[in-house]
């Protein structure tokens, strides 16, 4: 049996390659749970300063594999914790995360890429929550992320309709930070990646939590933590290394601590 995920280290990069092509990487639980492993590895080694999901050139994610849940009752969603169980493992991930997708990224698939920090997208990918048409509706926090990347009557229509979206659009939306050639997609994802991973490990995921909290909380909170872990980083080594590095006009060395 083909594991569902295949992972990979590039320099100070984790690469994760949702490997289900069959069933266009649809979601099970299978999956799920190797993907939270692969991320448990991936934040306690101090090597890895950024990570990147990707799929397969038809798909990133076509959803959740509905051969697994459509017999689901009330009680076996909601004592058997569905989502919650296995799919939160992203949002708690500290390190930077980019999703690099190509193909359909749908429903579970596109909240998928939705955790995400940075999406980019090759041209022929198509986003879309078309779980309305099978009687559901987004779990996996579609109906809650995805009105923050493109406003509340883009999701609406969405969600509500069922419709996909292309890659133009949902670069035009804010989903996507940019969009690139199918044939480079892997390689413009990790190089972005690697140059991420370059900088201060602890600088990165302070600027990450900063950002997170612009969407949990009112404008005041979010500077006052923005303040708060600006003066935090003036205790780090690389912080003095950075400064000194810009004095001398040479390029830093850090040591991520």
């Amino acid at each position: 049996m083909n594991s569902p995920i295949l992972v990979d280290t590039r320099d100070r990069v984790g690469l994760i390659t949702l490997n289900r092509p069959e069933v266009l990487n649809a979601l099970n639980d299978t999956l799920m749970d190797a993907l939270s492993a692969a991320l448990d590895r991936f934040d306690i080694d101090a090597d890895i300063g950024c990570v990147v999901i990707t799929g397969s050139p038809r798909a990133f994610a076509a959803g959740a594999d509905i051969a697994q849940i459509r017999q689901l009752d009330y009680v076996d969603a909601y004592c058997g914790n569905l989502i919650t169980r296995n799919w939160e493992r992203l949002k708690t991930f500290r390190k930077p995360v980019i999703a690099a997708v190509s193909g359909v990224a749908l429903g579970g698939g596109c909240e998928l890429a939705l955790m995400c920090d940075v999406i980019l997208a090759a041209e022929s990918a198509r986003f879309g929550l078309p779980e309305v048409k099978i009687g559901a509706l987004p779990g996996a926090g579609g109906t809650q992320r995805l009105p923050r990347a493109v406003g509340k009557a883009k999701a609406m229509e969405l969600c509500l309709s069922g419709r996909f979206m292309n890659a133009e659009e949902a670069e035009r939306s804010g989903l996507v930070s940019r969009i690139v050639p199918d044939e480079r997609l892997l390689e413009e994802a990790l190089t972005l990646a690697q140059s991420i991973a370059a900088y201060s490990l602890p600088v990165l995921m302070m600027i990450k939590e900063s950002i997170n909290r612009a969407f949990e909380g009112p404008l005041s909170e979010g500077l006052l933590f923005e303040r708060r872990t600006l003066h935090a980083a003036f205790a780090l080594a690389d912080q003095k290394e950075g400064m000194a590095a810009f004095a001398e006009k040479r390029p830093p060395r850090f040591t991520h601590r």
